[in-house]
C-alpha cells in the first residue's frame, strides 16, 4: 500500500515548568464558548489542569478521544508522596466521570488544536512554556476514499442487482438520445 509523509501536531506538556495558574483552561474555555470568547467556564475547557498547590504539583492534562465503556485500569500512581489513581491523567472522555464533556449537553470534549489559530491557544498563553508544541513527520498509509457515485452505485447494486441498474442506465441514455 502507498504512503505519504504527514505533520503530526502534538501538545508536549512538561509538568515540571507548570505553575498551576490556569490560564489554559481559561483561553480554551473563551476560545470554545458561543459565541467565540463571550464567556469563561473551564468545565468547557479541553484542557484542565491536575492541581495540588500544596504539594507544588500541576499537571495539564488535554483531552483525547471519546472512550465508549468505563476502562478497566486501576493502577495507582505516586508523585511526590501523593496517590493518584490512573483516571487523574486519562485524556479520555468516558462514562465513569465528567472530566471533559460539555456541561450543558454531556457531550465528550476532545482537543481540537484551537482550529483555524495558527498554534492552539494553551501553548500561546502558557507563560512558562510548560505547552510546546510538537511537529513530526510520520509515515502514513494512504486510504482511497471511495467517490460518492461509487458508494451510491454499490448501495444500489446491493439493492436492486447489477442487471436492475445496467437496465436502467440504458433505457435512460436511450431516452436521452431521442430528444
Amino acid at each position: 500500500m502507498a504512503t505519504e509523509k504527514k505533520i503530526i501536531k502534538a501538545i508536549k506538556i512538561n509538568a515540571d515548568l507548570c505553575n498551576g495558574c490556569r490560564a489554559c483552561e481559561m483561553i480554551c474555555s473563551a476560545f470554545h464558548s458561543l459565541p467565540k470568547y463571550s464567556s469563561n467556564n473551564p468545565a468547557r475547557a479541553r484542557i484542565r489542569v491536575v492541581r495540588h498547590p500544596l504539594e507544588d504539583i500541576y499537571v495539564p492534562v488535554y483531552a483525547g478521544e471519546s472512550a465508549g465503556a468505563e476502562c478497566a485500569g486501576r493502577d495507582k500512581y505516586i508523585i511526590d508522596g501523593k496517590e493518584y489513581d490512573e483516571c487523574t491523567f486519562c485524556r479520555a472522555s468516558c462514562p465513569s466521570r465528567d472530566d471533559f464533556k460539555e456541561p450543558d449537553s454531556g457531550l465528550p470534549l476532545k482537543c481540537d488544536m484551537c482550529e483555524g489559530e495558527d498554534e492552539p491557544l494553551c501553548v500561546k498563553w502558557c507563560i512558562t512554556d510548560a505547552l510546546t508544541l510538537e511537529e513530526r513527520e510520520e509515515e502514513v498509509e494512504i486510504v482511497e476514499q471511495q467517490e460518492e457515485l461509487d458508494i451510491g452505485l454499490a448501495s444500489l447494486v446491493e439493492t436492486h442487482g447489477m442487471q436492475k441498474i445496467m437496465d436502467a442506465v440504458t433505457r435512460m441514455s436511450s431516452s436521452k438520445d431521442s430528444k
